[in-house]
């Protein structure tokens, strides 16, 4: 019997504290630099974000994705064998302890699952879920809990206005179940590191102190570029592989990065408009946050449905890009 990897819940929780554009063009205001709503919406179709309290970690937002997620799955959190955690900006210098270990005891998880972080930014999300697919297909484990948080507003320039704009904070998750039915049909994952100075965070932590510029740096022109034609080509290699044509396609869910990739992305794949979740307009770019987050919300609303079809597409730092095809 072929076993499958299914999503049996989904989850998200963005920070109590929404951003508007007015309110961000307002406070950059104050630092001397210069923008507007007009011009944020005119380049990426964001009109708010989210920013945690600076008493709130990645931790803090994937636990409350992860409880929404668990208790749509019913699934206890002590049946969780595996937490794979997809995050940029993990709680603590150097990654450790990893911020899925983290979660762990904050769910209260005492059976001693395994727990690891996953970094490939913005393609965090879609290598986690990748990952997840191979322990359950392999029969390793039958539960896992794959998570995507994010606190860019930690790591962000407020003096660059081309990227300060475009981020901000949020979590989702997904609950991972062996199952008999359909679920991950295929993935598709690749890297190029040729490409890393141009979106990357250029620091180095040295005997305790920063080396270099400790923001994130992104050259978007030539992120915009290669987004449009990765995302594009991952997403028809994954439909080819499983022999699913794109009018099999429900739903497309892109990285929420900005609505003109999204955009370009879906009518390069032959994906209309209207088959197409977009959230980045009140989410802004949450990095591995955003295809959980935008899943949980059309999960919700009432968009995605049991039986459908739903292609996740992702390009991120490093340079990383992928995509999954899964059957709710």
């Amino acid at each position: 019997m072929t076993v499958y990897a299914k999503i049996i819940g989904t989850g998200s929780y963005l920070p109590p504290r929404r951003v508007t554009n007015e309110e961000l063009v307002t406070m950059l205001a104050a630092t001397g630099v210069e923008t507007s709503d007009d011009w944020i919406r005119s380049r990426s179709g964001i009109a708010a974000r989210h920013f945690a309290d600076s008493n709130m970690q990645s931790s803090d937002l994937g636990t409350e994705a992860a409880k929404k997620a668990l208790e749509m799955a019913k699934v206890d959190p002590n049946e969780i064998e595996l937490i794979i955690l997809a995050t940029a900006t993990p709680d603590f210098l150097g990654g450790f302890p990893n911020t899925a270990s983290v979660v762990q005891s904050k769910l209260g998880i005492m059976n001693g699952c395994a727990a690891m972080d996953v970094q490939a930014v913005c393609s965090g999300f879609v290598y986690a879920l990748s990952v997840a697919d191979s322990f359950i297909r392999s029969g390793t484990y039958k539960k896992v809990l794959v998570i995507g948080a994010e606190v860019y507003s930690r790591i962000l320039d407020f003096k660059d206005r081309t990227t300060c704009v475009l981020f901000g904070d949020g979590a989702g998750a997904v609950v991972l179940s062996a199952s008999d039915e359909p679920g991950i049909l295929g993935a598709r994952l690749h890297a190029d590191g040729t490409y890393g100075d141009i979106l990357c965070i250029p620091g180095k932590l040295n005997h305790g102190a920063i080396e270099g510029q400790a923001f994130l740096y992104m050259d978007g022109t030539a992120v915009y570029k290669l987004a449009v034609t990765l995302m594009d080509r991952v997403g028809t290699e994954v439909l080819e592989m499983t022999g699913t044509p794109t009018s099999e396609v429900d739903w497309l869910i892109p990285h929420q990065a900005n609505i003109r990739i999204m955009q370009s992305s879906a009518k390069k794949m032959g994906i209309t408009s209207d088959h197409v979740v977009e959230t980045v307009d009140q989410h802004g770019n949450t990095s591995a946050a955003s295809i959980p987050l935008a899943l949980d919300t059309a999960v919700r609303d009432g968009r995605v449905k049991p039986g459908q079809n739903v292609l996740m597409v992702a390009l991120g730092g490093g340079l990383t890009w992928g995509a999954v095809l899964a059957r709710m």
